[in-house]
């Protein structure tokens, strides 16, 4: 037998067997991730802001070849952001027409992608195949990377950039012209984001390479990929200087760039810790197991796979815990590291626990004994409770002021999952029982498809009255290209994006002026404020619940 098949071929036929078994995976993870990314994206309404601001902007390049290279908003230029994803949507725009579904499509898939690439990620820096397969579930499975990447905004998009100049980064260790696509996905960041958080999440690539890899640094195709990746960068920023001159320069890299940096933006502030405490109140299940898998890989930081989830997490949370202005997407990126960590813990612990239940004892490696490091199942039993009181506060069973609460059949539906998945999973943790990581990981996959198949995954949108409504009361009862002012507290990007107007925010002696100034005016009022404002031959164009759209007459 050894004749027929020598060693070489042997380990030949091995290896093509483990690409035949990636390969599978990661056609799995992108089905997986593809139908929890995509289900129910066109039934809910865009949000305020990012959502509606990018939308539109997409939506004035379709109309307006002329716009792609000079993207404009409510037709003034639009200098926040570099246009890459804003493009892509302006197509999906031209192919499928405007609506809430081709404005998230783009940004969805893309974050979709990101899931198969993270096990290859993992693949590449893990021996252990289990890592890679835990890793991606986490990751899968994480609600803020899902809730976000499924939004039109740019941040999803970014996770899949970055984690292809991640894997091309690691894969240039064996063939070096993956490097050159390692600019390249350097260079994608740089035009949906700016050239900040390129620089940002490019020198999470360098400390690594110093650190694991030095050699690459010294590699014309690493080189030669950023100089590809950056000429389109430099050329676009170039064209901006060059049309609008310092304007562009105070907006997009001092504004939006080096401000927020230094001062808080919009209000937007919190302590250092402010991003902690957001991987602890989003992230769930899986910060149960984070420290644990953070502390794994500074034991075994002799290792690439180490070497990288340390020097990932610990720049990105340093650099972005230090600025002013805190948003809580801006904590994506680390994700993914958060992932690997969490993934090469689990299969720690799974195979920790196969051991023991095969000799009844742990003869695992004793450098570091995973099952010991485990949450209590109590921690997983009163989370099921907690599920089990919101299924009944939402069910209506609970009578509050005399009043019973009106039913919520969805979030309830998603809260009895909740109970029901901790619920075994804390008796299978229990009884030490390594099965308790699937039912949590099923269970938390599931859970997730009810919740966003419900359209209460954008609850920012209960904040505020129903922005469709009076968004068509507006295109209804203006002419095209009439600017509305409003008595509303805050504008709202998004019912410029509907109403396909824009809809100024003015306060109360504002509007009296422009009113007695404007040739035909309109407003879109509250109707206790159109009968305190008083406004002369003032005629009632449209109404719909709570406001009005009036003219003079």
């Amino acid at each position: 037998m050894s004749e027929i098949f020598p060693p070489t071929t042997r380990k030949y036929t091995s290896r093509l067997h483990d690409n035949s078994t990636d390969k599978l995976w990661m056609l799995v993870f992108l089905l997986a991730a593809v139908l929890i990314f995509g289900l129910n994206l066109g039934n809910v309404a865009l949000r305020d802001w990012d959502e509606g601001i990018v939308a539109q902007v997409g939506r004035e390049i379709w109309r307006s070849k002329l716009n792609w290279l000079y993207p404009t908003i409510g037709g003034m230029p639009y200098l926040n952001k570099p246009p890459l994803v804003h493009w892509l949507i302006g197509l999906c725009f031209a192919v499928g027409g405007v609506s809430e579904w081709t404005a998230r499509l783009i940004p969805a898939m893309l974050t979709a992608t990101s899931v198969p690439l993270l096990y290859a990620i993992a693949r590449e820096l893990f021996p252990k195949r289990t890592i890679a397969i835990f890793s991606a579930l986490v990751y899968l499975t994480l609600m803020p990377v899902v809730r976000h990447g499924r939004l039109a905004m740019l941040d999803g998009a970014v996770l899949c950039f970055l984690l292809v100049a991640i894997w091309c980064l690691l894969r240039s260790r064996r063939d070096l012209r993956y490097a050159l696509a390692a600019g390249i996905g350097f260079g994608l960041i740089c035009l949906t984001k700016g050239v900040m958080l390129g620089l940002l999440l490019g020198s999470i690539g360098f400390l690594f390479l110093v650190w694991d890899t030095p050699r690459l640094l010294t590699s014309g195709y690493l080189w030669g990929g950023l100089a590809i990746g950056t000429l389109p960068v430099a050329g676009w920023y170039f064209a901006q200087w060059w049309h609008y001159g310092q304007d562009f320069i105070n907006t997009n890299l001092v504004s939006q760039s080096f401000r927020r940096i230094s001062d808080t933006v919009g209000n937007h502030k919190g302590p250092p810790w402010y991003y902690l405490l957001e991987i602890l109140e989003s992230a769930w299940p899986w910060q149960l197991f984070w420290l644990q898998g953070l502390r794994l890989s500074w034991e075994n930081r002799n290792f690439s796979g180490a070497k990288l989830v340390v020097v990932w997490s610990g720049v990105y949370l340093l650099a972005i815990s230090v600025m002013n202005t805190k948003l809580p997407w801006y904590i994506l990126p680390i994700y993914p590291a958060f992932a690997l960590a969490v993934g090469s813990y689990l299969a720690e612990v799974w195979e920790q626990m196969d051991v023991r239940e095969d000799t009844g004892k742990n003869e695992a490696d004793e450098t570091f004994d995973a099952l010991s490091c485990l949450p209590h199942p109590a921690i997983l039993a009163l989370l099921a409770v907690v599920a089990v009181g919101g299924c009944l506060y939402f069910g209506g069973l609970i009578r509050i002021g005399g009043q019973i609460v009106s039913i919520d059949g969805d979030l309830q539906l998603m809260l009895m999952f909740v109970a029901l998945t901790m619920t075994m999973t804390a008796m299978l943790l229990h009884r030490k029982d390594r099965q308790f990581l699937l039912v949590l990981i099923w269970g938390t996959y599931v859970t997730l498809l009810v919740f966003f198949a419900s359209d209460n995954w954008v609850w920012e949108l209960a904040e505020n009255y129903p922005v469709k409504p009076i968004a068509e009361i507006v295109r209804q009862g203006t002419p095209i290209g009439q600017e509305v002012f409003t008595s509303h507290r805050l504008p709202r990007p998004s019912l410029n994006f509907y109403s396909d107007r824009q809809v100024i925010v003015a306060d109360g002696q504002t509007l009296q002026q422009k009113w007695y100034t404007l040739p035909q005016p309109y407003f879109l009022l509250e109707k206790p404020v159109l009968k305190h404002l008083r406004l002369k031959n003032a005629e009632v164009v449209k109404t719909v619940d709570d406001w009005v759209l009036v003219t003079r007459k």
